[in-house]
């Protein structure tokens, strides 16, 4: 099942996608859904839809827009971690994202007036559909409601002023989210297997397949549960491999009118043009 935010007359509405067509479910949002512990495979199967709408030329939004926390994970692969020249760290490296970073789908990224290091930063995103504390690896994957595509836009020399990355990683219109939510049921386990690739202006710029993270989904989710209480709606980035710009000589940063795109197989692709802040 692939659940899909948008806004049609100036309402936000949520479908699923049914061939090229989607099937209107209603007002109702995800985080909402998520809340009361509905299960997204029956209820997109069971509701009675409220008319098709075709998705050309609608307006997507985040699959879900203020999540209850997005929880980014840093140097989960080895060669993305080498390339910035850090140490392997035997312990995931956790950074937070607000929701006002967040775009979707054919939306804008947005380059800060203050700086012109945006860089990108390829990678999916786990969604929770049951929350907990002290979860077991073996019960991970239980918590997972589905995945979605993420770039998660990088003004680096924001990034680096200080220890904590927190900054550089939540400038207004950099964090792209969606463009749909995939039930787990679509994907492997894990979303294990998969070929994730970034294209810039339509050359790859980052390739790898999700069996190289460093920590996977399930890992991830116990190891988060032992410090806090995880809660459905929560999204977990989950790290980005080698290729960034930032690492790279000469440095290739993205700038005004830059297309990127982020795809991963059996998931689908995920589109931003760049746009300078003072553009808009």
């Amino acid at each position: 099942m692939r659940y899909i935010s948008f806004e049609q007359d100036g309402k936000a509405l949520l479908g699923v996608r049914d061939g090229k067509q989607i099937r209107v479910l209603g007002e109702e949002t995800l985080e909402q859904l998520l809340a009361r512990g509905v299960d997204l495979q029956t209820y997109g199967r069971d509701t009675e839809s409220k008319g098709t709408v075709e998705e050309a030329g609608l307006k997507l939004l985040p699959p879900l827009r203020r999540p209850t926390k997005i929880i980014c994970v840093g140097l989960n692969f080895a060669d993305h971690t080498k390339e910035s020249n850090f140490k392997q760290p035997d312990y995931p490296t956790i950074f937070l994202r607000l929701n006002t970073s967040l775009i979707a789908h054919n939306q804008p990224m947005i380059r800060p007036t203050v700086s012109d290091s945006l860089d990108f930063e390829g990678e999916i995103a786990v969604v929770l559909g049951k929350g907990g504390k002290n979860i077991s690896k073996q019960d991970a994957l239980k918590h997972v409601a589905g995945y979605a595509l993420f770039n998660d836009g990088s003004v680096r020399e924001y990034q680096f002023k200080s220890p904590q990355w927190t900054v550089g990683k939540n400038f207004d219109g950099t964090g792209a989210f969606g463009p749909d939510l995939i039930t787990a049921d679509e994907l492997p386990p894990g979303a294990k297997g998969l070929l994730l690739e970034t294209r810039l202006n339509g050359e790859v710029v980052q390739s790898a397949n999700t069996d190289t993270m460093v920590f996977d989904v399930e890992s991830l989710i116990s190891i988060l549960s032992e410090a806090f209480t995880l809660e459905a709606g929560d999204v977990i980035v989950s790290g980005t491999p080698s290729g960034v710009g930032w690492a790279r000589t000469p440095k290739l940063l993205m700038k005004h009118g830059d297309v990127c795109e982020v795809t991963v197989e059996r998931m689908g692709t995920l589109t931003n043009k760049i746009v300078d802040e003072a553009a808009r």
